[in-house]
């Protein structure tokens, strides 16, 4: 596998476009929007001269020839190169169905589509589809190119050879994964989200600070991150998109979201990608 497709220059399409391309893959990264893309370059960019900072060995290639294997456009028809498609866009289901559609009718029939989704269920996505066999979840961990286990979901209709491509890709980007089946929220987001929703019902009920409520879970129980921490690295609007999702396809209240999570999404307080969360960054 060559060539793969990233479509959604956000957090986490950069992060597998980077990823793709440090370990010699040639990535066509889509998006709508030039002035995002322009910024998913710089944010590799940067990500790169930092990694080469930190590392003690010399890297194998160059910063500029690993930024020389991602091609970087607002063109869906570019992706009829493409062997295998990693989807990144908004947990929305009116866009995801939307891209689908445009993937299907331009990728080669062959092509492996993976969505890296947190919620939405892989047998949907299919669904809209015309090669059901050859789409599966792959949840990225984020920061991508540091997290080195992915959550695989395999969908009602995915094939034992699909699963086996994706594997093979994982491996190649220097990833394992563990394969589950498909519910929404999966495994990984359905427990995470739940614990995320309730420590933000924790401090809008005034039982403790962000700060105490992340030490706490770092202290006690050893986590790298507190659970507000890790809300603002993945995205207050993810976060929210995630457990409306979860909220709509379960019908338990158990997932109803905080009225403190829904009033920051309003405020634009979206975590470190805007500067401001439950934390403050430059």
């Amino acid at each position: 596998m060559q060539v793969v497709g990233v479509v959604g220059a956000g957090v986490m399409g950069v992060g597998v476009a980077q990823n793709l391309a440090q370990t010699g893959h040639h990535v066509l990264l889509i998006d709508v929007s030039e002035v995002i893309l322009e910024r998913a370059k710089q944010e590799i960019k940067n990500n790169l001269r930092f990694q080469g900072f930190f590392k003690k060995s010399e890297p194998a290639d160059r910063p500029d020839e690993i930024l020389n294997r991602i091609k970087f456009s607002s063109d869906y028809q570019v992706l009829k190169e493409a062997e295998f498609v990693i989807e990144n866009t908004t947990e929305k289901w009116e866009i995801k169905q939307d891209v689908y559609g445009k993937i299907d009718a331009i990728c080669p029939k062959n092509s492996v589509f993976a969505a890296n989704t947190s919620a939405i269920p892989i047998t949907r996505i299919a669904s809209v589809t015309k090669r059901a066999d050859k789409v599966l979840g792959m949840h990225f961990m984020n920061p991508v190119p540091m997290k080195p286990m992915v959550e695989a979901i395999r969908g009602y209709h995915t094939s034992e050879e699909t699963i086996a491509t994706a594997k093979k890709l994982l491996a190649q980007m220097g990833k394992e994964c563990i394969v589950v089946n498909d519910a929404p929220g999966f495994v990984s987001n359905r427990v995470l989200m739940l614990t995320i929703n309730e420590a933000i019902f924790v401090l809008q009920d005034r039982v403790a600070s962000a700060e105490e409520v992340d030490r706490i879970f770092k202290t006690c129980f050893g986590h790298k991150m507190g659970p507000l921490e890790t809300a603002d690295l993945i995205g207050l609007d993810t976060i929210l998109y995630s457990i409306e999702v979860l909220y709509e396809s379960f019908n338990d209240s158990k997932y109803r979201p905080s009225p403190l999570l829904k009033k920051m999404v309003d405020a634009g307080l979206h975590g470190r990608k805007s500067g401001q969360g439950f934390y403050t960054y430059n």
